[in-house]
């Protein structure tokens, strides 16, 4: 008998529907093919046993199983259910007439409870698509499905429910989840707030306008000066993620395996990898390729700490996807492209010990060193990032001022409203959503300077000897600033505020 059941299997953070063919004829053995991989041809072991121990069996029969398409790599062990259930259809020993409008997924244990799978978010958009009537699938994903409306997510914690379900003996109920609800339960008061941060109101102030224009930031200081701090306390001030944001970010860590026992993510990410990391983990990769740290970091904040410590091929690799705002790996037969739209917050020590041009240092680099020292992080890569600011340590009086600084929310509402100004201006583009993601054409349309401000930006040029690509950072910032200000024209003092933020293209900042 020739039966039909489908699961799904995940390429990037799109997925494909899988037809599994199951036919049981006479004769004896047990023939998988449709290039599964070794997780998939050991689930037999694992069928047998899970069907055995909760009163089922596989027949003794020759049992031929097909996974189309079969030119299309199948891997891991979440097909588990997916053959399970139609081996017992296609040999009678349950009802086979509703089990080709679902898709059903999971891992067995070997008891016939189900264990976590990854990619539930796409598998059940596509699910939806492809007008499936229902997705069966482990209880610990379930919140991820459930946010795909008019589609019925049954969560499974054991085979037989699926088998009751579809003899008509159980009770099983799918779960609903309320998307738009669930979406708006954000923290009114984040972990990391600006307001535990003692002076530093420079860099606030730059962070701020990071923040508002979407803009990659440098963080150059001492030891101790509270690079991380304020780091961490980023995303906080970021405008909240919209709807099509949480949905593209919940796919990406759904399909990493990320998400636990969650079912949308209303919190931008913050992601910090070490600098030991690997070029492949850090942009995504491998023989079968997965998602990457900046892929990770969508929509968020990718934090690289002590940027010099990282391998320069491994920061390298970040300079196109920092342009493209997505990341394309590329296989003998097949390409899959990630998503990696963040911004890029990194810091750095301004010199080997950390102490530069410090008279109270304990110790003092050459300018030999120095140069070696930052020589490590390319001129392109840095002319990516639009800010450079220093940090330099907090003074006593400051740290042991008692007076509350402004809060996280607080700055937060001045960004949202230059976020929306920046919308508005936007809104006739397809990829451009912020200041930063201006192009060349862009620049010349909504950056438009008057005489003065040519003029100052013009010697800050010839002195400073920026590269055309600082022109344009320069320009996106001041038109952040100006955004922030409510105003629609870039003044003088706009141009001057945004050169301030260049601090590693000075002249003397070696020593």
């Amino acid at each position: 008998m020739l039966i039909k059941v489908f699961g799904s299997a995940v390429f990037g953070v799109e997925a494909t529907t899988i037809t599994v063919e199951v036919n049981i004829d006479k004769g004896i053995g047990y023939h998988l093919v449709g290039l599964p991989d070794n997780a998939v041809k050991e689930s037999s072991y694992r069928i047998a046993a899970a069907l055995k121990n909760n009163g089922y069996q596989l027949p003794g029969k020759k049992i031929t199983i097909n996974m189309a398409p079969a030119d299309m790599r199948k891997e891991g062990s979440a097909y588990d259910l997916t053959l399970a259930i139609g081996i017992l259809a296609a040999s009678g020993q349950i009802k086979a007439d509703e089990v080709g409008k679902y898709i059903i997924m999971g891992e067995l244990s070997l008891d016939g409870s189900l264990q976590p799978i990854k990619g539930v978010l796409p598998i059940a958009i596509k699910a939806k698509q492809e007008g499936f009537k229902g997705f069966f699938l482990p209880k610990q994903n379930v919140k991820e499905a459930a946010i795909v409306a008019g589609l019925d997510v049954y969560a499974i914690e054991n085979v037989t429910e699926v088998i009751d379900f579809f003899e008509g003996n159980g009770t099983l109920e799918p779960t609903t989840i309320n998307t738009r609800e669930e979406f708006y339960k954000t923290l009114d008061f984040p972990e990391f707030d600006f307001s535990d941060v003692k002076g530093q109101d420079s860099i606030k102030r730059c962070m701020e306008i990071a923040a508002a224009g979407g803009h990659n930031i440098i963080l150059i200081g001492p030891p101790g000066s509270g690079k991380t701090m304020l780091a961490k306390r980023l995303p906080s001030i970021l405008p909240p993620m919209t709807l099509h944001e949480a949905l593209e970010t919940t796919k990406i860590h759904s399909v990493a395996g990320k998400l636990k026992n969650v079912g949308l993510m209303n919190q931008r990410p913050f992601r910090s990898p070490h600098h030991t990391i690997s070029n492949v983990a850090l942009v995504g990769g491998g023989s079968f390729p997965q998602a990457g740290e900046i892929s990770m970091a969508h929509n968020g904040v990718l934090f690289l700490d002590e940027l010099p410590e990282f391998k320069r091929e491994v920061l390298e690799v970040m300079r196109q996807p920092l342009e493209d705002r997505e990341v394309t790996i590329s296989r003998a037969r097949f390409t899959i492209t990630y998503p990696s739209s963040f911004m890029l917050v990194a810091s750095m020590n301004p010199s080997p010990s950390g102490y530069f041009n410090d008279p109270d240092a304990p110790v003092s680099s050459s300018p030999h060193e120095m140069q070696r020292y930052l020589s490590k992080i390319s001129g392109p890569l840095l002319d990516r990032i639009d800010i450079h600011i220093e940090v330099t340590p907090v003074p006593f009086d400051k740290l042991s001022d008692t007076h509350k600084a402004e809060s996280s929310v607080d700055i937060r509402k001045r960004v949202t409203k230059a976020r929306e100004i920046q919308t508005e201006r936007f809104a006739h583009l397809e990829n451009i959503h912020y200041n930063a993601q201006m192009s060349t054409k862009q620049l010349g349309e909504y950056c438009v300077l008057d005489t003065t401000s040519l003029q100052l930006l013009k010697t800050a040029m010839e002195k400073l000897n920026l590269s055309a690509r600082a022109y344009d950072r320069i320009l996106k910032v001041s038109r952040t600033i100006a955004d922030l200000e409510g105003v629609e024209h870039i003044g003088s003092h706009h141009i001057s505020e945004a050169i301030q933020y260049r601090s590693l293209d000075r002249e003397g900042w070696l020593g």
